[in-house]
């Protein structure tokens, strides 16, 4: 069974965001914050003294200015584009996804819940969030967006888990211990052998596919890295699922048996990457997919555009060495030719045209901000 109470100490991964030590030495929490200084003390004794900064300087120096000022700029736009309600808008009202995603935004350039300049902006999309969620435990909310929203919006609430208030702690921890029963127990509904493992649309769905199982496997890893009970078996299943959907070229496909595409190739690789899979022959296969496929002169024929280059980004970079070395400059001139004046990116495609700008600006962003180290579900 998952317990309600989630762990407020996100203190299992080899990095940690210096924004966290902050907040809560701010807070008074001054257990959890020398905690993190601790595991910062040992990291430099043992020569690993390089900041996240530091990392991003000497990986793209070349990039540095310009996607740093591209990334403030879009959120800035988020923020004029909030709603009272705490939600973004688009075409899909009220879809926690999209707030989740906008949210995670702030993080990943080292913005905290609380603290100034964007603090309000992150804890009013939180508090909307968790006003969205039934009492069953669904974060779907009346935006639409099945499982897809309540995956992301799980994995969100999880990630800010340790980094708020008190009061506002205490609704998370609260609402993650339904949100992630809910994931686990759509896991385990009976499915033919090829779907065992993944998730689908709906939470009795008897079939699984490769884009949900990805959302849900993140929001399964992040909770499990921030101390929640959650089963290894699960991580494993999931993986296992994973697997099923690789194709003989290297590539990944939606579901098992069918034709690999490198949207779900970029899939793949994140969650194998993040799960233990570490530069093994399928994800460097994957990445070699995905550096094979991917054509600058054809970008704008890409399904799910910035869905796909949010996969891309995250999932190169966690593969790392010369595949993310090439691969980076590609990826970055991509996007920054492409934002507007207002800080925002355009919908590309019908595919992104519903969810609207505020969806696509967060994932360019969470694209652009991946060497920053901050959302601790993708440091390396």
């Amino acid at each position: 069974m998952i317990m309600n109470k989630i762990c407020e100490h996100p203190i299992s991964n080899t990095q940690f965001p210096i924004s966290n030590f902050r907040n809560q030495l701010k807070r008074g929490n001054f257990e959890i914050a020398s905690s993190i200084l601790l595991a910062f003390a040992v990291l430099f004794a043992s020569g690993n003294s390089s900041s996240a900064a530091e990392k991003v300087f000497k990986q793209d120096p070349q990039y540095q200015k310009s996607f740093d000022d591209s990334v403030d700029r879009a959120l800035a736009y988020l923020a004029k584009s909030q709603l009272p309600d705490g939600s973004f808008p688009g075409g899909m009202a009220k879809n926690t996804a999209i707030t989740s995603l906008c949210v995670m935004a702030y993080l990943a350039r080292g913005y905290s819940p609380g603290l100034a300049p964007y603090g309000e902006t992150i804890d009013r999309g939180i508090d909307f969030v968790l006003a969205s969620q039934s009492p069953d435990g669904s974060l779907i909310g009346h935006g639409g967006g099945q499982m897809y929203s309540h995956n992301i919006s799980t994995l969100m609430l999880s990630e800010v888990s340790g980094m708020l208030n008190p009061e506002r702690q205490k609704k998370v921890d609260a609402a993650l211990g339904k949100a992630l029963r809910i994931i686990l127990d759509a896991q385990r509904v009976q499915k033919q052998d090829a779907h065992r493992g993944g998730w689908r649309y709906e939470r009795n769905s008897n079939d699984s596919d490769l884009s949900h199982s990805g959302w849900a496997l993140m929001a399964l890893r992040s909770a499990r890295n921030n101390g929640a009970p959650v089963p290894k078996e699960a991580i494993e299943d999931a993986v296992r699922f994973i697997m099923k959907c690789r194709a003989q070229d290297g590539g990944f496909a939606y579901q098992p048996g069918g034709g690999a595409t490198i949207a779900q190739t970029g899939v793949a690789l994140l969650c194998l990457e993040l799960c233990s899979r570490h530069r093994e022959d399928a994800t460097i296969k994957a990445g070699e997919y995905i550096s094979s496929k991917y054509d600058v002169n054809k970008t704008h024929e890409i399904p799910f555009f910035y869905y796909a280059h949010y996969y891309f980004a995250q999932g190169m970079f966690q593969l790392g060495d010369d595949q993310w070395e090439k691969f980076a400059p590609k990826i970055y001139g991509t996007l920054l030719k492409l934002q507007k004046e207002d800080g925002s990116w355009p919908p590309i495609g019908q595919h992104e045209t519903q969810p609207g700008p505020c969806y696509a600006t967060a994932m360019a962003v969470l694209a652009l901000s991946v060497t920053y180290h901050q959302l601790p579900i993708y440091q390396r």
